[in-house]
């Protein structure tokens, strides 16, 4: 791979990791038109592994609430008295929440890597997903006593998990997923975004190592260790600076920008796709 396509993609990434637009989506996208084959295994690597860089940058921005949960968790589990405590729970939230999407990845990854890796499955995602998204703002909308973190219990966290799963699907965007279902549960969308990035730190650091250990061969052979530590490197600066965005935004917004924004680039990928300026896979 050639250094500044690296670059480029860690943009990319770095952007669109934490947004709900599917990084996957537009990762896919960027690389055919760099001329990359999408289907090649150094390529789907490389995406999965660039991605440990967004997710650095998340565990260094919410350390402070990392540390919170996770020091409840253990002193929960050594002293049965603090197991009553809000983060205590919280912190079992996060890992129950996390194992439907390991569970489907692992079960699914033949797929995942195969069939759906189509420019037209991520077009079509893009442009339903913005339904359910817009559905889950207006829900929100409606909901006069939205709850906040200190309401949030196992059986939330384990729901919202449930929807991480379908951001499986290249386009539906991890976080459009979790956001969703979490307002669809009457959570607040400071929460909900929140939430989005604890469900998603273990989920795809998982997914980036796995990808580094199993395809390693793969990725020196083909994309190269230097442009995929770049492109690493890359989207850990800017998916800080996107995190932090992000939260501001969502305080005094609703995800009406992103709804169309979906819409608008899931109907440009159909055009490319009809005029073959690029082709599905």
């Amino acid at each position: 791979m050639r250094w500044l396509d690296a670059v480029i993609l860690g943009i990319v990434e770095g952007l669109t990791e934490f947004l709900p637009v599917s990084s996957t989506g537009h990762l896919t996208v960027v690389e055919k038109l760099l001329g990359y084959q999408i289907a090649d295994r150094g390529v789907t690597a490389f995406t999965a592994v660039i991605q440990v860089g967004a997710i650095l940058a998340a565990i260094v921005f919410f350390a402070r609430d990392i540390v919170r949960l996770g020091s409840a968790w253990f002193r929960g589990l050594t002293r049965p008295e603090h197991r009553g405590d809000a983060d205590y729970k919280l912190g079992w939230g996060v890992i129950v929440g996390v194992i439907p999407i390991v569970v489907i990845a692992l079960v699914a990854k033949p797929l995942i890597t195969g069939a759906l890796r189509s420019l037209w499955v991520v077009a079509g995602a893009l442009i339903v997903w913005s339904i359910v998204l817009w559905l889950a703002d207006r829900r929100a909308d409606a909901n006069p006593s939205p709850r906040d973190e200190a309401t949030m219990g196992i059986k939330d966290a384990l729901v919202i998990g449930l929807w991480q799963c379908v951001a499986l699907i290249p386009g539906v965007s991890r976080s459009g997923a979790t956001i969703s279902g979490a307002l669809f549960r009457g959570i607040d969308r400071v929460t909900a975004t929140r939430w989005s990035f604890f469900l998603g730190i273990p989920a795809l650091t998982a997914a980036g190592l796995y990808e580094a250990l199993g395809e390693y061969r793969n990725i020196s052979e083909t994309v190269g260790w230097g442009p995929t530590l770049v492109g690493m490197t890359v989207s850990f600066v800017v998916a800080y600076a996107s995190i932090a965005w992000l939260l501001r935004f969502v305080a005094t917004n609703k995800f009406t920008a992103f709804v169309i924004y979906r819409i608008v680039a899931g109907l440009a990928i159909i055009v490319l796709l009809l005029t073959g300026v690029v082709t599905p896979t």
